[in-house]
């Protein structure tokens, strides 16, 4: 049977867009492309056109995702031999891996999170049965604390034994802490907050004998926010998750910046630097994408570990370099090997300097 072809309804006379005239069975503008649909914008249109993008399996995004993850340098080469309509953009490519990873991380703390609201409320019913153990604790200490003499070895054993927490003074030198350089100010106020950690900063300062400025205030903080990284372990969360948003700004950065050293290492190549930053961006958009599945797969089992989802990226990054630099396996191995040590190195500089930020804004 044949099919009935569908008139088009005309919506308006003229293009919304750009104003050309429609003779009367226009789906699209044949000027600029925009859909002849009318002013009006429903619910249902803009939930269509917000995923349409992502759930059309005719459309770049779907056949760019499966060419870069089966296909290592393939795009990249494509791009820049100038094969670009079919695939997207390579930078809006990677800012939608970003945005999907940083999207399953988000949903992989929540369950984290409500998994261990479920074992603090069980261990509350057993924190009952341990109130007269904690105040046999509390007369422990009391005692150690009077006597003043460091526990020898047979006691901290019997202590360990019984599960006591106990107030030696060896034990709290041993006590895990965050250092900058061991002799800075900041130091001293780490020290003396583990010490003191019910006083104020104003009197801080004051007992040890600092100036009250803006710095010293702020510093003290800073101090104070490194003790309690060791005793609440949402802190500690919510940091690193400060890192991971901070992170991902210095990523551009850093990629330019790599981008240096890539075309510095090809240098007989001749790419440009655009072109290099291509191949760095769809590198990167695999990490992404493959940190993203490494998550989405530990949200049902734990046992995937990291060192799989390094070596797989590794593999693909030593493919793509063979593929698009067309090189053989000995130079593609040397450049390989050089081209990770230089990201190593500006990755080091940048958690160096993200943990920094992250740590003075917190």
């Amino acid at each position: 049977m044949a099919k009935n072809n569908k008139l088009a309804v005309i919506k308006d006379s003229n293009c919304l867009n750009c104003g050309y005239p429609f003779s009367g069975h226009e789906i699209f503008c044949p000027s600029c492309g925009q859909k002849n649909k009318g002013s009006r914008i429903t619910f249902g249109n803009f939930i269509k056109e917000v995923f349409a993008g992502f759930f059309s399996w005719d459309t770049k995004f779907w056949r760019t995702l499966i060419t870069l993850i089966a296909r290592p340098g393939k795009i990249s080469s494509d791009y820049v031999e100038g094969k670009r309509v079919r695939y997207a953009n390579p930078f809006r490519f990677y800012i939608t891996a970003s945005i999907l990873f940083f999207l399953v991380y988000g949903i992989n703390e929540t369950l984290n999170n409500f998994q261990q609201l479920n074992s603090k409320s069980s261990f509350s019913t057993k924190k009952k049965d341990n109130i007269e153990l904690d105040s046999i604790n509390n007369i422990i200490n009391n005692e150690i604390a009077k006597a003043q003499k460091p526990l020898d070895s047979t006691q901290l054993e019997l202590a360990k034994q019984l599960n006591i927490p106990l107030n030696d003074s060896l034990a709290l030198k041993n006590k895990p802490t965050i250092s900058f350089g061991g002799s800075t100010r900041l130091d001293d106020y780490i020290k003396f907050n583990r010490k003191y950690p019910d006083i104020n900063a104003y009197t801080a300062l004051d007992s040890l004998k600092q100036e009250n400025t803006l710095l010293n205030r702020f510093l003290y903080n800073r101090a104070i926010l490194a003790n309690s990284f060791f005793k609440e372990q949402d802190k500690r969360k919510e940091f690193a998750s400060k890192m991971l948003s901070y992170g991902s700004i210095s990523l551009f950065v850093l990629l330019p910046i790599f981008t240096l050293f890539l075309k510095f290492f090809y240098v007989r190549k001749k790419y440009t630097y655009v072109e290099h930053l291509i191949f760095v961006f769809h590198t990167q958009t695999v990490f992404f994408l493959l940190l993203t599945i490494l998550i989405s797969v530990n949200l049902f089992t734990e046992n995937v570990g990291t060192e799989i989802f390094i070596g797989l990226f590794l593999i693909y990054l030593f493919i793509a370099m063979k593929k698009f630099y067309n090189q053989g396996y000995f130079k593609t191995l040397i450049k390989f090997i050089m081209v990770n040590f230089v990201y190593m190195f500006l990755a080091i500089i940048g958690i160096t300097f993200v943990g920094l930020l992250s740590f003075a804004l917190f």
